[in-house]
């Protein structure tokens, strides 16, 4: 039988679509249903690579760690990472397509259509129930005629729409009632009830507004969901993230650089709920300070973000800070940048052939036309320095990059891969400078891996004179199935379930 759907749209992009997509898929595996999301096309720089070794949006994988499933690039046949202002990398099925800007991308999507409804239709068949999540707005009409992801998607899925807005950038009412007047008859015919959300204060003052705004669109308000600070990746609430400062004030500083085209800034994420940590965003050169550690993050277009680390002071800086022993940690691109030299003979990422890295450490980076999407398994083998003591720790993630990496002398490997895709294996996973305060490694979520990463704090505690810490009490899988649980606890408090059951037709 195939599942019910509902569809989540919103009037605007970071109107909160992913996180009540995902609290949906938490309610309905409460209730018993076999629950997967799915959205067919999203634009992210946040990737995630699955079990085998395809590329998918994170906000997807939340969605299904929230329903309690596998993340599948069924989920999220279309990727689409902007390299540039005017260009994308199209991944289509976890792998990558090509390059194309987006009067490219556009005339080509009426090609992709049937391979959504195929791939939507095979995700149907295996479940009781899926939440699709819309892009954007459905009010894009200039999109309309090619749309696969918002209205279009409906259509091809035959489904209800829910449409979200967000009171807290204010205009609620004119965003709603503006995007349901853009609709066509058919389309505003599919949309089934409203949600207000982040809403702060009392819904007292809001209900003569709903009232007439209910009077005006004919279609009912079904809640206003609070305004709900949460640990879970959210790629709709990007602005707040790097403006905030999480765990300011802390014993352990730590400054991740905010590149221009930073990508899997999730890295982090365990990190920001660590016990006496400050993680903040910095993009100029005296924000930098007196870090206790910098981290060079991952990058899609490495070349380009390297010359902007070194135009705006940043290199500068942390080559002051690495004189003073700091700790300095690249992931991906941001190992690549800490290298001596960077070359791109194909042009894959920019129009330079070849540029000089930082010189940290003593790396050569060769980018080429393929590319590495794998999960890896991987074991401290040589710490040394700020790693001390963390010998045969364990670290899970994935790798998504495409240069190869070859180090030199005065380079130490430091992690060793033991298993590529399931599969046993080993080769260098990370190497580090001799002093033990550079590290370099492609490994995604290396700091999910709690022994290592409460180590790595503790080491860094122990040069400031600081007690430790204990091990953290939750894996981070675990902290993030009590957010999970938290966040659809939010949801059945201020939305009737009842219609929404109603509206799924269960």
């Amino acid at each position: 039988m195939k599942a019910k759907c509902i569809m989540i749209q919103g009037t605007a992009s970071s109107v909160g679509k992913s996180l009540i997509t995902a609290g949906l898929c938490r309610i309905f595996k409460q209730d018993g249903y076999r629950v997967a999301p799915f959205k067919s096309q999203n634009m992210a720089l946040n990737s995630f690579i699955t079990r085998e070794g395809k590329e998918m949006g994170r906000a997807q994988v939340v969605q299904a760690e929230a329903a309690g499933v596998e993340p599948s690039v069924e989920m999220n046949p279309i990727l689409l990472k902007p390299t540039t202002d005017q260009k994308a990398q199209v991944i289509i099925k976890g792998e990558v397509y090509g390059n194309m800007s987006a009067v490219e991308y556009h005339n080509f999507k009426p090609k992709l259509e049937q391979m959504v409804r195929e791939i939507y239709e095979g995700l149907a068949a295996k479940n009781d129930i899926i939440v699709i999540e819309g892009a954007g707005s459905p009010a894009e009409i200039n999109l309309r005629d090619k749309d696969i992801v918002n209205m279009g998607m409906a259509e091809i899925a035959d489904a209800p729409v829910i449409l979200v807005g967000d009171i807290d950038k204010g205009g609620v009412f004119a965003s709603i009632a503006g995007t349901i007047m853009l609709l066509t008859e058919e389309e505003r015919a599919r949309v089934k009830g409203v949600i207000i959300n982040k809403f702060r204060g009392d819904v007292e003052i809001l209900k003569p507004g709903i009232e007439m705004l209910e009077e005006i669109i004919k279609i009912p308000v079904l809640a206003v969901l609070p305004y709900t600070k949460l640990n879970i990746e959210d790629e709709d609430s990007l602005a707040e993230r790097f403006t905030s400062r999480k765990g300011e004030a802390q014993d352990i500083d730590i400054a991740v650089v905010k590149l221009p085209h930073i990508s899997n800034f999730t890295d982090f994420n365990a990190l920001e709920n660590l016990q006496g940590v400050c993680v903040r965003y910095v993009e100029r050169a005296e924000e930098l300070k007196e870090p206790d550690m910098v981290i060079l993050p991952g990058s899609k277009n490495t070349i380009e973000d390297l010359l902007f680390v070194r135009k705006s002071g940043i290199e500068d800086e942390i080559k002051r800070l690495h004189q003073k022993g700091t700790l300095v940690f690249g992931i991906c691109g941001g190992y690549q940048m800490l290298g001596r030299h960077i070359a791109d003979p194909d042009m894959t990422e920019s129009s330079l052939l070849e540029v000089d890295g930082m010189g940290l450490l003593n790396v050569k980076t060769v980018f080429q036309k393929n590319k590495v999407t794998t999960q890896v398994e991987a074991r401290v083998t040589d710490g040394g320095g700020l790693l001390e003591g963390l010998d045969n720790a364990a670290v899970k993630g994935y790798e998504i990059h495409m240069g190869t990496t070859e180090y030199g002398e005065d380079c130490v490997p430091y992690l060793t891969i033991k298993k590529v895709l399931e599969k046993e294996s080993e080769s260098v996973g990370g190497v580090r400078n001799r002093d033990g305060n550079v590290f370099g490694t492609y490994i995604h979520g290396i700091f999910d891996s709690v022994e290592f990463t409460t180590g790595l704090i503790n080491n860094l505690r122990k040069k400031k004179g600081l007690e430790e810490i204990a091990d953290a009490e939750l894996q981070f899988s675990e902290f993030k199935e009590q957010q999970y649980d938290k966040l659809a606890q939010m949801i059945r408090e201020n939305l009737d379930m009842g219609r929404i059951y109603k509206i799924l037709g269960k």
